[in-house]
């Protein structure tokens, strides 16, 4: 992986955690998911259209078919992100969640995509798969359903996450759409499948728009901006690579959520985060 990628990899994992962390502080549901897509499908619209007109990409039906399921998987990611976060925390979720995608993006990518990544790209997979068994914390406790059922959320997360790294990887690196307009288009998409909802609960988002103003604007702006890094990133890296080393955002939002939201078990994941980090360092040796 070049120097230029790892550059573009910790640039979008700091917009990414930034995102994550104003989501958990609104928690707004469904209708703050159709407020904060919106938003961006505005925001970022001149510069679609710029390389509409200007680049003129072939959007072919192959094309428009992976845009569409990328929004279907996008909008699942979304809501059970934001489920998630209703009910743990934001250094519990954000950490397993980001960790179970690249695990099976990576595998994903070996067994059908024929990637071969190397001896010590594997192992820095190893440690993120590590770092997750460390953050889950005990395992006794997973007894308790209050304590599984955020788990599952972030676990579920996870798959979503793996689902479209690999849709979208397909879309800007096979498909050649342009990362921008291709992650403008998804976003637009997931509006269109959240409108009826939006439009029968009109007084939610109204409420949403009231209470968690500066934090929709705020996810607008960081989420498609830490997507569009990545996607770019991957046009020229391989997935294997790309999907673990952008987790490096784990540790940024397990710090996040320790220090501005008062949640407890830092040191624990914290040290989940590091063999993460660790991970990130063997793959950009690989």
């Amino acid at each position: 992986m070049t120097s230029f990628a790892v550059t573009l990899i910790l640039i979008a994992a700091f917009a990414h955690a930034g995102w994550n962390f104003l989501a958990k502080k609104a928690c707004g549901g469904t209708a703050f998911i159709w407020l904060f897509a919106s938003l961006s499908a505005i925001i970022y619209l001149p510069m679609a259209l710029w390389i509409l007109i200007v680049q003129k990409p072939e959007l072919s039906w192959p094309a428009l078919t992976v845009i569409i399921i990328s929004a279907i998987i996008h909008s699942l990611y979304f809501i059970l992100l934001n489920k998630g976060y209703q009910i743990g925390d934001l250094s519990l979720i954000y950490p397993l969640a980001r960790g179970t995608g690249p695990l099976l993006s990576t595998i994903i990518a070996i067994l059908f995509l024929g990637e071969r990544p190397t001896s010590i790209a594997l192992i820095g997979t190893l440690l993120i798969a590590f770092g997750i068994i460390i953050i889950t914390g005990n395992p006794m406790k997973l007894k308790e359903v209050a304590a599984r059922k955020p788990m599952l959320f972030a676990i579920l997360c996870g798959s979503c996450i793996a689902a479209y790294t690999i849709t979208d990887k397909i879309a800007v690196s096979l498909l050649v759409i342009p990362p921008l307009l291709f992650d403008w288009a998804t976003n637009l998409g997931r509006v269109c499948l959240l409108t009826p909802y939006a439009l029968k609960n009109w007084e939610e988002v109204k409420e949403q728009w009231a209470i968690n103003k500066k934090e929709a604007i705020g996810v607008s702006i960081l989420s498609p901006l830490a997507y569009i890094l990545v996607l770019t990133a991957m046009v020229f890296s391989p997935v294997s690579y790309i999907a673990p080393a952008r987790e490096i955002s784990i540790l940024v939002g397990t710090i996040m959520g320790a220090k501005l939201l008062a949640e407890e078990n830092l040191k624990v994941r914290l040290a989940g985060a590091s063999a993460m980090v660790a991970g990130l360092f063997a793959l950009t040796l690989g």
